[in-house]
């Protein structure tokens, strides 16, 4: 049996899908029927669920988790994500996604250097996968430091992305199996909306 359950903190309603203690899915939306879609259409077809008013501890847990991720803070609790279900090039994009720090950005392009595809796959992950923002897809962008997509559209994105900042200046390689992922601190994104304003 899969529960969902949904909080609103501070207006914003956090979601997440669970059994025991593996998360099938998270979200974030605006309103609590959008949390509940969003969970609902990522949830394995035609298991049983559940929707519970109160939550175990492990759901409180995630949803903390997931609050800190949106306020741009520094996690460093992990979760058991149910990936099996994902295809194999699926699994490979969010484990190098998940590499991300905070305070940095990688291109579409570097995360498909570093995972194997092309840019364009790896943006059809990011738009797919059931586990943002825990999956910070939000910090992957375009090659010129736009901002590319987000489900959640682009103001959610980019006030992320303001939280995340670090004061960072330069980019750094980080190791994913013999190859490297090259990430930029946010604030190149930042200098860039700045001059397309």
């Amino acid at each position: 049996m899969i529960n969902l359950y949904t909080k609103n903190i501070e207006g914003v309603w956090f979601g997440v899908a669970y059994d025991d203690e593996e998360v099938f899915t998270t979200t974030f939306a605006f309103s609590e029927k959008r949390a509940l879609q969003s969970l609902l259409e990522r949830i394995p077809f035609n298991v049983p669920f559940q929707q519970l008013d109160m939550a175990s501890a492990f759901a409180e847990r995630v949803i903390a988790l997931l609050k800190d991720v949106y306020d741009g803070k520094d996690v460093s609790d992990n979760v058991s994500l149910a990936t099996e279900r994902l295809s194999n090039y699926t699994r490979k994009v969010i484990k190098v996604t998940s590499l991300i720090p905070v305070g940095y950005v990688a291109s579409y392009s570097s995360v498909a250097k570093a995972a194997g595809g092309s840019p364009r796959a790896v943006g059809r992950v990011m738009a797919s996968h059931p586990f943002a923002p825990i999956v910070p897809c939000h910090r992957v962008v375009s090659s010129d430091f736009t901002l590319g997509g987000y489900g959640g559209g682009l103001d959610v994105k980019l006030g992320i992305l303001i939280r995340e900042k670090r004061g960072y200046a330069n980019k750094r390689e980080i190791p994913v199996d013999g190859k490297r992922l090259e990430v930029f601190p946010v604030e190149f994104v930042l200098r860039r909306l700045k001059k397309n304003k």
